[in-house]
């Protein structure tokens, strides 16, 4: 099933409109529902397909598409983006305004969900880097902007991904009791590939420091040898072990 588009305030207040979103539904009892985000140039529709073939029936998948937006890391080129990004590291310029309007986005699709589902955020590549956004937002209680954040987190995923706003994280979490204690609480997987040419294992061994260090103690990352940037059975198997196991879920049909 899929979603038609919709649109949200972007940079400078400018509309950007969402492409499709698609969405798989649970085989089982319904016990959790995952906002899953793309990659750079990519769409909603190739993972809701490889997330539909996982053996997890117990979750609702939501797989927005981003929207098309002038991107600098391709000479302004255009294309499916969850913000703006010059270089895929820790280390760039952080898109504040495309960030915050990605994970609201992400989090208005989550906030219909049943109360009694828990809610989890995970994506590939920049994907994942929106997702551990959402993550530092859900933690802090706000997005960037002051906004309250308006949904509970229960798990986090992100492959060959790095995080955003590296640089401010830390005296963020640290300003806050309830920051530091929804970031302990929050279980977190990432994993990356020790041959990832695109996004380097060393950002995304970076990621994890950063957020270890500030707060994330419940972060379990997980390399991968020869792995470049991509996924592979193995690793989506570790995703399902891990999902299953912080989330509680049957791994039943019935």
């Amino acid at each position: 099933m899929s979603y038609g588009s919709s649109s949200s305030g972007g940079r400078g207040g400018r509309r950007v409109e969402y492409g499709r979103t698609y969405v798989v539904r649970p085989k089982g009892r319904h016990q959790a529902t995952i906002v899953w985000l793309h990659g750079l140039g990519d769409n909603g529709a190739s993972w809701s397909q490889l997330l539909d073939s996982l053996p997890l029936p117990n979750i609702k998948w939501i797989c927005p598409t981003a929207p098309t937006r002038a991107v600098a890391a391709f000479g302004g080129f255009p294309c499916t983006a969850w913000f703006d990004v010059e270089d895929t590291s820790v280390d760039g310029r952080d898109d504040i305004e495309g960030l915050d309007a990605s994970a609201a986005h992400v989090a208005n699709l989550l906030s219909s969900e049943p109360s009694d589902v828990k809610l989890g955020i995970g994506g590939f590549s920049m994907g994942a880097a929106a997702a551990l956004h959402s993550a530092a937002c859900y933690a802090h209680g706000r997005f960037t902007n002051g906004v309250a954040y308006p949904v509970t987190l229960s798990a986090v995923i992100g492959l060959s991904g790095w995080l955003p706003c590296s640089r401010t994280l830390k005296s963020k979490m640290d300003s806050s009791q309830t920051a530091l204690r929804r970031a302990g609480a929050l279980p977190i997987l990432l994993s990356h590939g020790r041959a990832d040419e695109v996004v380097t294992y060393r950002n995304g061994e970076k990621s994890a420091d950063f957020l270890r260090g500030s707060g994330f103690q419940y972060l379990n990352f997980k390399p991968y040898n020869g792995l470049g940037h991509y996924t592979i059975p193995e690793e989506m198997d570790d995703v399902c072990k891990w999902l299953s196991s912080r989330l509680g879920l049957d791994r039943s049909r019935g």
